[in-house]
């Protein structure tokens, strides 16, 4: 039985040093989204300076200072739609954000410090993950008090502060709201433990033992074989009370009982209610599907090896879910009324139906919910967090694992936007997950800059609200593959990278796989300190030693190089985002259309404002110069303008992993035998396909997704190579 002292004591020493083998060396994912032809060298090849720009010129249209930083007073939108759907967030995660007062850990004071870039850059909200008072076992989502903050991170009057600052900016604030579970620290959790019959002896979810029960001569006394996300038994056992209570994620983060109308209510006075009499705009919701568990605990099915098994089935999308959440709405339309207060949910691994029950207006619910499908590519379906590390081999022995798999996520999210009065967010990173170029894109390093535009383009022109994450608008990287063990911080990766060797005894290198794992998906990948310039630290601390260490390729990676570099992702993300929000009817909230499903190396999709004005996005997700295929040049049409770099190239081709974009701003007409793909019903569309036409599922002529467009009146806005030259 796993104590919850020994597992807090042994996350924040980490795991005994263990000497690596001599011939250790960084490993190399192999796992990816397409098809590419890779140099044999590649795999020892150390990452090189980062690229010169040889270009002077823009691709990007030029915006006028005064656009490229416009937002709407307050964010109202001028066609009366909820302020919410037309804005770029950004995610501040305040250990590895800015600290200013060199205790080597981000603090509340540091994300203020930093507001009037964000502004700039072209943020109109922020998220800020939890800087609530905690013991840190899982770096804040263990929450030990609502209403105060954590010393390390600074104090209430700092969060006030903070609140009114971004205020002042015309920007708005989102908090982490955390409420399937608190710290065992938190005084609630601390007097339901004590007896079976004090005030909140029901406010957490107690079970008693299960009757002896022999399993392959062990007694088993848990009463279900749940595993936790962060592995092991999903249940611990307290003393005082004779009794175990359930922990979906580490043995210090008790999970709160929501049966209990007193406990909900509590919930909803300290974690809401006391936030939005502060001015907050919104929350970001936790682990959003688990609050509603069947209460009988049944043992789940043996699917891994171990006593302890995947149980999401029986804690996710219960079926009172949905009830609850109404609860929590109608209880903050009545305490903030006319504010419009942003709910957006975090909402792994549920169906396309489901999600819809969560976000349509009539359900009064949540306002958007973050879909997994793309963060969860490769990982054979498994919501644990604890299993998505065996997401490395799956994606190397999986051939479908590929982008027309990326495709399909991408348009399940639009779906919800396309077919529904229902709203989607747009994001590639989070603090949970790795850095996005790697994962989505390559991990060759010669390609860094162009796959970081890309996934740029990618991400600025697709419908819903925009979420970028620290350091993405920069292209940061993961941490590098020849860091040993030793530097991890995230409990999910130690315990992992432990059980993983234990029950995996006949495996002669079961240590080098597991730290493949960790290394291409686990969380601190995505937890380094934010490079903001070369000197020490990358200018994160002054003086100390980070919490964490800071990656060692800061000295050519950082803000202030790029800032300085016309061809930077950095660059890049600021007018894109510009772009969006002049463009705003046709990237947030224009009609997606995808019409190469198939096609493993590219992927094409157009975008349709209500009036009728076009966009037609082609992205080539490989290493190859490719020539446009069959439905790219129809639907360019005849004549069309072609994007090339500085260098010489053969006309009519993309280079490896670029993106183009063009604007049709009016001359729409439709276009015979041309009609978008939905997934499952399309054909060979590839470049070799005689066809000059999309074969697919044509959608009923009153659907603005069946038109095409005539480009000789189009106008090139934005391409992730420098140049751009006209060919016929």
């Amino acid at each position: 039985m796993r104590s919850t002292a020994a597992t807090r004591k042994g996350h924040l020493q980490n795991t005994k040093a263990v000497q690596l083998p001599d011939h250790y060396r960084r490993l190399h994912p192999q796992g990816r989204l397409c098809k590419n032809k890779m140099d044999k060298n590649d795999s020892d090849r150390s990452p090189p300076d980062p690229p010169n720009a040889t270009s002077n010129h823009d691709p990007i249209e030029a915006l006028e200072p005064s656009t490229a930083s416009h937002i709407y007073p307050n964010l109202q939108d001028p066609k009366g739609r909820p302020w919410w759907k037309g804005v770029v967030a950004y995610q501040v995660w305040p250990m590895s954000f800015k600290d200013t007062n060199a205790d080597g850990i981000g603090d509340i004071r540091g994300i203020i410090a930093k507001l009037d870039y964000l502004k700039d850059f072209g943020v109109d909200v922020i998220w800020v993950s939890p800087t609530y008072k905690s013991p840190l076992d899982d770096w804040g989502y263990d929450i030990a008090d609502y209403e105060d903050m954590d010393p390390r991170f600074g104090t209430l009057e700092d969060m006030e502060t903070l609140i009114k600052e971004v205020h002042a900016r015309g920007m708005k604030i989102l908090l982490d709201l955390v409420i399937t579970h608190t710290s065992d620290q938190h005084a609630w959790f601390k007097e339901s433990r004590k007896s079976r019959d004090n005030p909140k002896a029901n406010w957490y979810m107690w079970a008693d033992k299960r009757p002896s029960n022999m399993i392959n001569g062990e007694l088993v006394e848990e009463p279900s074989n749940w595993r936790a996300a962060f592995g092991g038994s999903a249940w611990e056992w307290a003393e005082e009370r004779e009794q175990y209570y359930i922990h979906l994620f580490l043995p210090s983060q008790p999970d709160l009982n929501w049966e209990d109308a007193e406990m909900r209510e509590a919930i909803y006075q300290s974690a809401v209610k006391f936030w939005l009499d502060r001015g907050v705009d919104g929350f970001r919701l936790d682990t959003a599907n688990r609050f509603c568990k069947d209460t009988t605990y049944p043992d789940v099915e043996v699917t891994v090896p171990g006593r302890w098994q995947p149980g999401s089935k029986y804690y996710m999308n219960g079926p009172k879910m949905h009830e609850w959440l109404q609860e929590i709405r109608a209880k903050i339309d009545r305490d903030a009324p006319g504010r419009d207060i942003m709910i957006v949910g975090e909402l792994p691994l549920t169906p396309h139906e489901e999600i819809l029950r969560y976000v349509k207006p009539e359900e009064k619910q949540l306002s958007m919910v973050f879909d997994f499908d793309m963060v969860k590519l490769g990982n054979n379906d498994n919501p644990d967090e604890y299993a998505k590390h065996e997401v490395a081999n799956y994606m190397d022995k999986n051939p479908s694992y590929t982008l027309p798999l990326f495709k399909k996520a991408v348009q399940k999210v639009q779906a919800l936007i396309t077919d529904t009065n229902a709203w989607a967010t747009v994001f590639m990173e989070c603090h949970d997950q790795p850095r996005s170029i790697a994962r989505y894109a390559t991990p060759e390093h010669r390609y860094w800059r162009e796959a970081g535009k890309l996934l740029a383009l990618l991400q600025t022109t697709l419908s819903g609200t925009e979420f970028i994450y620290q350091g993405q608008e920069m292209g940061m990287m993961n941490m590098p593959e020849n860091w040993g063990h030793t530097e991890f911080k995230d409990p999910d990766a130690i315990t992992y990278l432990k059980d993983y060797v234990d029950l995996h005894p006949q495996e002669r290198d079961a240590w080098q796989t597991a730290l493949k794992g960790i290394f291409k998906v686990g969380r601190d990948n995505s937890r380094t300190p934010v490079q903001w310039n070369g000197e020490a630290n990358a200018g994160f601390a002054d003086a100390v030693p980070p919490w964490m260490k800071v990656n060692d390729n800061y000295h050519w990676l950082n803000l202030e190089k790029q800032k300085a570099d016309p061809e930077s992702i950095w660059n890049f993300w600021k007018k894109m985002i510009a772009n969006r929000k002049k463009y705003r009817e046709l990237f947030m909230f224009g009609t997606f259309a995808l019409y190469d499903f198939d096609n493993e190396q590219t992927f094409t999709y157009t975008k349709m404002a209500v009036d009728g004005q076009t966009a037609l996005v082609i992205l080539n997700f490989s290493n190859e110069h490719l020539p446009l295929n069959t439905p790219q040049r129809h639907l360019l049409g005849h004549t069309y303008t072609l994007l090339a770099s500085t260098q010489p190239e053969p006309k009519e081709k993309l280079k490896p992993w670029e993106g183009r974009v063009y604007v049709v701003r009016d001359g729409l007409q439709p276009v015979e035998n041309s009609a978008p793909v939905n997934v499952g019903q399309v054909q060979d569309i590839s470049p070799s396909a005689a066809s000059h036409a999309i074969v697919g599922a044509r959608p009923a002529s009153s659907d603005l997704q069946g038109y095409c467009c005539d480009y000789h009146r189009r106008q090139f806005i934005a391409a992730t190579t420098p140049t751009a030259s006209p060919t016929s």
